[in-house]
């Protein structure tokens, strides 16, 4: 098992390269206890990664080294192993799955490695660097099942500890299990109290089903565009770490994740991408218990393609009520859809696009149905609207 005195060992190795990333209190969050944000989405590389991957090749013989770097991620393990790799002059392979955000693979390539694209999620691009690693007799670096990636990762708790040395509770997020490991290992040598949480997202959920059935589980298939975390199959030592030292391990859907991304651009003006939003979705959104507690939540990275982010927004708008789709009734005359618009006018609601169809099965001949999309300001505007519509006989509903 990893022990503190590796953290501090990897803290040391880590000492000029890594950032330590500010710990920020957030009011914002903070309305039923204390939310604090471990700022992992400002380090060098954009995630946490860069500590367990630097720590790990900083341990490679030069014969090691030499032979050339292998790696397989998503992308943010990616460009942790490609700084790393360039900072110790060696060659560095790295295996990504296709629907990789272009972001990451332009970032890893711009970083000095070679990436190669393999059809699948992670774990498909994790078989194909065995193959190659194999073939070439490439050094492999885990992404998280590794003593020295996970002592690295922990250097992340240690931090905490020192600059919250009261903190009731940390939420990480959870992939292969590397960061949670490493927390964990670090957050229970130093201060046993407090408690230590991982979060999955409910397609990617194979660390979850392990913990609660007490043994590793590993999934067919991912579904989450939280690309960080969609992992298939939890690490072996990972697993055994967490299961001794985690107290709970919680999921949230992919609109909970959506809705915190929208939450922590607006109120603290960061960019955390899906996996890093997960445990900031975990205490939004009552997961975990926060209240009366100081609780740290780690954004672990802030890697997001910047389209997948606006289909995100978008979706967190949905989520929080701020953008709707309302679909009215109305008689095909002159002056009834003015009148609709009136309505929503006079109700602070602000028009996007207008949908008008005349051809809809079981609406009368001399009737339409129109479709409204509409920011509006919360859950309590949005209903204002539909009351309203109704009360002027529109027949509306909003659309799921």
């Amino acid at each position: 098992m990893v022990t503190i005195d590796d953290v501090k060992k990897a803290a040391e190795v880590l000492s000029g390269v890594a950032r330590r990333t500010d710990l920020i209190h957030s009011p914002a969050f903070s309305t039923n206890g204390d939310i604090y944000l471990k700022t992992e989405n400002l380090q060098l590389t954009g995630s946490f990664k860069l500590r367990g991957a630097y720590n790990k090749i900083a341990s490679l013989t030069d014969e090691e080294k030499a032979k050339g770097l292998i790696a397989c991620s998503a992308g943010n393990h990616a460009q942790g192993v490609a700084y790393a790799a360039s900072q110790c002059g060696a060659k560095s392979v790295i295996c990504m799955p296709a629907s990789a955000p272009i972001s990451k693979v332009e970032n890893t390539k711009a970083l000095g490695a070679e990436a190669v694209l393999v059809p699948g999620a992670y774990d498909d691009a994790h078989d194909e660097a065995d193959r190659l690693q194999q073939e070439h007799g490439y050094t492999m670096i885990l992404p998280f099942d590794d003593p020295y990636v996970i002592a690295g990762q922990g250097t992340i708790g240690l931090e905490i500890m020192e600059q919250l040395p009261d903190a009731d509770a940390v939420i990480a997020p959870i992939g292969g299990g590397g960061l949670l490991a490493g927390i964990a290992t670090a957050v229970k040598a130093i201060n046993p109290a407090c408690k230590v949480y991982g979060v999955q997202a409910e397609g990617a959920n194979a660390m979850y089903q392990s913990f609660r059935k007490g043994t590793k589980v590993a999934t067919d298939t991912v579904a989450t565009f939280a690309d960080g975390i969609a992992v298939k199959n939890p690490g072996d030592l990972t697993y055994e770490i967490i299961k001794e030292k985690v107290d709970d391990i919680v999921t949230v859907s992919e609109d909970e994740i959506a809705a915190a991304i929208l939450a922590l651009i607006e109120k603290q003006k960061l960019i955390a991408e899906g996996a890093g939003a997960t445990p900031v979705a975990a205490a939004l959104f009552d997961k975990i218990p926060t209240g009366g507690r100081k609780t740290v939540c780690v954004i672990s990275g802030g890697n997001i393609d910047v389209n997948r982010l606006s289909r995100v927004i978008s979706r967190g708008l949905i989520m929080n009520d701020r953008m709707v789709t309302l679909t009215v009734e109305m008689d095909d005359s002159q002056g009834r859809m003015m009148d609709a618009c009136r309505i929503i006018s006079e109700c602070g609601g602000n028009i996007l696009e207008i949908k008008h169809n005349r051809n809809t099965r079981g609406v009368a001949l001399s009737s339409c149905l129109v479709s409204f999309e509409l920011e509006t300001r919360d859950a309590a505007q949005a209903e204002l609207l539909l009351s309203r519509m109704a009360e002027a006989g529109y027949n509306p509903k909003f659309e799921e």
